[in-house]
């Protein structure tokens, strides 16, 4: 998952001093929120986030599966470059794959992975995504697998 090369995406953040435990390292749980907010900023800059904003255009999404490896500790006021890629796609599903590396020193702090599904609001079930989906990500990625 650390091939670099496979990522078209990349969102930097920096450590802030609420995310930094006792020991003076980043709290393992903050990573979570890092691979939120790279999805999110994905999302946007590829083109599906819905005009009005995530939530506008009545989609529910909830994510069912968070994996991180640890590798290396990351500290206040580290640049933290996040590598976003959705690797697969399913009839209602996304797998979302991420490294972050230390932007000063290029070492991988931690990679990981977290899968979202399209859920109906109603019934709050999966659902098949749009066709647009499948076509927006097919254009950005380069490695893609479709599962339908």
């Amino acid at each position: 998952m650390t091939d670099l090369t496979k990522f078209n995406h990349k969102t930097t953040i920096t450590v802030r001093f609420n995310e930094v435990d006792m020991v003076g390292v980043v709290n393992n749980a903050v990573f979570l929120v890092y691979f939120d907010e790279a999805r999110f900023k994905y999302i946007k800059e590829i083109g599906l986030m819905p005009d009005g904003g995530w939530f506008a255009d009545g989609r529910l999404y909830f994510i069912v599966r968070n994996e991180i490896n640890y590798y290396e500790h990351a500290r206040f006021d580290d640049e933290l470059n996040v590598y976003t890629r959705i690797s697969i796609i399913k009839d209602s599903s996304l797998t979302f794959e991420h490294v972050i590396e230390n932007a000063k020193t290029k070492n991988i702090i931690a990679d990981g992975m977290g899968v979202l599904v399209h859920v109906d609001p109603k019934t709050r079930r999966s659902s098949p995504f749009p066709e647009k989906y499948y076509n927006v990500i097919r254009n950005y990625e380069k490695e893609l697998e479709i599962i339908r």
